[in-house]
């Protein structure tokens, strides 16, 4: 009996000296498990020696594509900018709009940066930048359309961008909701643009910032109402927990505009620096 207890004892030992000595696997998101995370974010990118962009590739002038299919716009100057302030790649990844949080945490973008609207349910679910831009949710409708306000569009059709900021800002609008007869979601707002002109939908609500852009570059039969549903901002979204690498953004960012390097590419989209970036 004796001998059995000691065995036990040494046992017991030997399990307790090798759990202390146990280390710690790293979670999905690059930190440590237990208690005491360690922020691996900006570590991950430069390794890796790329920054994967994800975008919604028809938003311009924030991100789009030209001419030769290339992916151009603001946005993508800018975070080429801060690539090479982080010295490593930009790689640009289009995607599924409405997807855009289950591919930031699945690592195959590592930030969504693409004229991004700041909203609760995003600053819950991501790490934000500053915000860079103001932006406000309009409605756009056909030239003599009769419509010159919220309050015409009552009994009348909506088309948004499916997953968009439009979308929160409908239903944080209940009286303006109700009083449509449908609401349209779609893939794109090139879409629901296309679907505005050939009258299918009434108004398209969207970023004024894309739809200024839209109507001035391709001569587009459309207004952009004053009044407006909600005000915005602009800013990057990073996985949870990241806030290494959404710090060392920002820092690229103040930089460059101390710089006179947004001011450049502010005024080569927008005509001017309508950047809110100190």
């Amino acid at each position: 009996m004796k001998k059995r207890l000691i065995a036990l004892a040494l046992a017991a030992l030997l399990i307790f000296t090798l759990a202390s000595c146990k280390k710690e696997e790293p979670n999905n998101n690059g930190n440590n498990g237990g208690d005491t995370t360690e922020d691996l974010s900006l570590e991950y990118i430069t390794e890796k020696g790329a920054f994967i962009l994800g975008l919604d590739d028809s938003f311009p002038p924030m991100g789009f594509r030209d001419d030769n299919n290339e992916v151009v716009g603001f946005d993508i100057d800018v975070a080429k900018a801060v690539a090479e302030k982080l010295g490593v790649e930009l790689v640009i990844q289009p995607i599924e709009w409405s997807s855009n949080l289950l591919e930031l945490n699945s690592k195959n973008i590592d930030c969504i940066w693409n004229g991004m609207s700041v909203t609760p349910t995003r600053q819950e679910n991501m790490e934000m930048s500053v915000a860079y831009l103001d932006n406000n949710m309009a409605l756009v409708v056909n030239v003599d359309s009769g419509i010159a306000s919220l309050a015409d569009m009552e009994g009348k059709k909506l088309a948004v961008q499916a997953g968009s900021s439009a979308v929160d800002a409908i239903d944080n609008a209940e009286e303006f909701k109700e009083s449509l007869a449908e609401i349209v979601e779609l893939s794109d707002n090139l879409q629901c643009l296309l679907n505005l002109e050939s009258n299918a939908v009434d108004a398209v609500l969207m970023d004024d910032v894309v739809a200024r852009y839209m109507i001035t570059s391709q001569s587009r039969p459309f207004e952009v109402l004053d009044d407006v549903l909600e005000s915005e901002e602009y800013a990057i979204g990073f996985r949870k927990g990241e806030v290494a690498l959404r710090d060392a953004v920002n820092n690229a960012l103040s930089e460059l505009k101390a710089e006179g390097a947004i001011t450049e590419i502010a005024t080569k989209w927008f005509g001017s620096d309508v950047t809110k970036i100190k």
